[in-house]
């Protein structure tokens, strides 16, 4: 919807700053800007609007103006909540002020009622308290900087940039955790002394002193429903959720992929526009599959061919509107679809979430492999014996099988092991893959392991990578993302499905499927999780791109951070097909395309 910055601090000439500030993240916001400036508060906002387009400005306030708002997102029971706020005089239709009223009605415990993604900061002119909190599961960003007496917030880290008491440092304790997850795991940040406010988290900030505490947890249970039973609830909760999302006044579209859960979006919601993007190679590509699902639907799908060389002169500005390093490579993907989408529409719905949510990824099948029938004590003896021996993919199973979830599970998609990031990096390694993910098994701690790894890659690859880009990407082109399957009300329902039900010895996402197919009118229910396909493995080892890599792996910038000669060796390796480096090339790229945009 939009994007804030702000800050409280005894400044003079706070207009100019502020001002800087929120010109830094115009893209969030095309269609309008507003200021709210006191002795203390400096608070600005970029609108896109979306609901309420003639009322819905912001700063917003409060009746008497003792309470002043900006917010990012959407809360789609405003309409609900306002019934219940009635008492209360209401200015505006739009969304945002319910934050307001509800912010008086129920002081901190107000985000519990919000259905919907945000990120607000609300000040009391009165008390001088700022009050801010973000939505469960993080869709929307928030970060906050304290120096001396200034405290800065904004929904993105560069337009603290612009403020003259920012000192812009990196951080480099957290480029060992980097090179494991392909993104930020910690609430800290690339930039030192900036933390991003994590999901499900409010954030109080009086005389200097900042409180930070948790108003949603992530619990998992198990009911005793039939099979069908789960189906049912799983349709009628997926329906109501796609309605809900399709709140506006504005033209809503749709990304779409050949996978399930973006035909389910789409299958469901029926939008004019679908949007898809591809590769020239078909391998890589899922543009005929989109395509057969539009048609069957009879609604439009707008595609893209991503070149090699488009993909390649994007990654600088795709590192600049992250903030901080990604080596996703489907960032690259979502910032091209949001960019076809942008031509037509301001909203576009997406399919982020199903797999964490519904039990979507493979690895959630290792309970059925036959090695771990074998007792454990076996298994960790051999895991032991195959650590003498370098990290690749054969000898990692064995090393899986053979140790606790929680010794070794940090996510889908981990990138370097720790035996080789030792050789990679320059500078020794502070912060352990162990220490940042312990405080979520701590939380688990007797649950199944697969309930264990959901909750890691909720935590992490959902919040800190795959809604992070999503965010972002959108924003970049000025259009807002939408993501039904991330919704308080469907966690609701897949939080207490039976394990059954979420993955069995054939599949993933078992009971989603059989929901899905329902009212996808192709084959697309069926198809195993596969990522997103980016040619990149292949690309690395044509001449124009293995040049681009190798230059910038010789650059200065890479002798600071990196043992050099060993990251040459993993790009030449690459290259001659000796071994499948793409990721770990990536990952160094990425960061250091990333340092050179921010530092150089």
């Amino acid at each position: 919807m939009c994007g804030f910055t702000g800050f409280v601090g005894d400044e003079k000439k706070k207009k100019a700053i502020i001002k800087k500030m929120t010109d830094r993240i115009k893209h969030r916001g095309p269609d309008g800007e507003g200021y709210y400036i006191d002795d203390l508060m400096a608070m600005g906002h970029r609108r896109l609007s979306i609901i309420d387009i003639a009322n819905g400005n912001q700063p917003m306030f409060n009746e008497d103006e003792s309470l002043v708002v900006v917010f990012n997102g959407e809360i789609y029971n405003y309409q609900e909540l306002k019934k219940e706020l009635s008492h209360h005089e209401f200015k505006t239709n739009a969304d945002t002020e319910v934050l307001l009223h509800g912010y008086e009605e129920w002081g901190i415990e107000m985000p519990k009622k919000l259905r919907g993604m945000f990120s607000f900061v609300i000040w009391d002119q009165k008390k001088k308290i700022l009050f801010g909190a973000r939505d469960p599961f993080g869709i929307k960003p928030f970060y906050y900087y304290k120096k001396d007496k200034t405290f800065l917030f904004g929904s993105e880290i560069k337009s603290f940039f612009e403020h003259p008491c920012f000192e812009k440092k990196l951080n480099e304790e957290i480029l060992a955790g980097y090179l494991s997850f392909s993104f930020t795991p910690t609430t800290e940040t690339f930039f030192e002394g900036v933390n991003r406010l994590d999901a499900g988290n409010y954030i109080l900030y009086k005389d200097g002193i900042i409180s930070i505490d948790n108003y949603f947890e992530l619990t998992f249970d198990k009911n005793n429903d039939t099979y069908e039973e789960s189906v049912d609830k799983i349709a009628q909760i997926m329906k109501n959720s796609v309605e809900c999302h399709q709140l506006s006044d504005v033209k809503i579209g749709s990304f779409l992929s050949s996978g399930i859960d973006s035909s389910y979006i789409v299958s469901l919601a029926k939008p004019e526009n679908t949007y898809t993007v591809g590769y020239e190679n078909n391998k890589y590509s899922e543009i005929e599959l989109a395509k057969d699902l539009a048609k069957k639907l009879k609604i439009k799908n707008k595609n893209k061919i991503i070149t090699k060389e488009e993909y390649l002169k994007a990654i600088p500005d795709i590192m600049y509107y992250m903030d901080e390093p990604s080596s996703d490579p489907a960032a690259v993907a979502l910032y091209f679809v949001s960019k076809l989408a942008s031509k037509d529409v301001k909203v576009v719905l997406s399919g982020e979430g199903a797999d964490e949510f519904f039990g979507g990824y493979n690895f959630y099948h290792f309970d059925f492999k036959w090695y771990n029938k074998i007792p454990f004590c076996i298994r960790h003896a051999i895991a032991s014996f195959c650590k003498l021996f370098p990290e690749i993919r054969g000898v990692n199973f064995f090393i899986r099988r053979g140790e606790k979830v929680e010794d070794y599970y940090i996510g889908v998609n981990r990138v370097f092991g720790t035996k080789e990031k030792k050789k990679v990096l320059k500078n020794p390694i502070t912060l352990t893959d162990k220490e940042i993910t312990k405080y979520v098994y701590r939380e688990y701690e007797g649950q199944e392991d697969i309930i264990k790894m959901q909750a890691i890659d909720i935590n992490f690859w959902l919040m800190k990578d795959i809604l992070q880009k999503a965010d972002r990407m959108t924003m970049a082109n000025s259009i807002e993302g939408r993501v039904p399957f991330i919704d308080t009300e469907v966690f609701k329902v897949a939080r207490e499905l039976p394990l059954k039900h979420k993955v069995s010895k054939e599949t993933t996402k078992v009971a989603l499927r059989d929901a899905a197919k329902r009212v996808i009118p192709n084959e697309s229910y069926k198809k195993k999780k596969l990522g997103f396909p980016v040619p990149l493995r292949d690309w690395m080892r044509e001449e124009d791109f293995y040049e681009e890599i190798k230059k910038t792996f010789e650059s200065a910038n890479a002798t600071e951070f990196f043992n050099q000669e060993y990251i040459l060796q993993l790009l030449e390796e690459h290259k001659e097909t000796k071994k499948d480096n793409y990721r770990k090339v990536w990952t160094i790229y990425c960061f250091l395309k990333w340092y050179e945009v921010f530092f150089n």
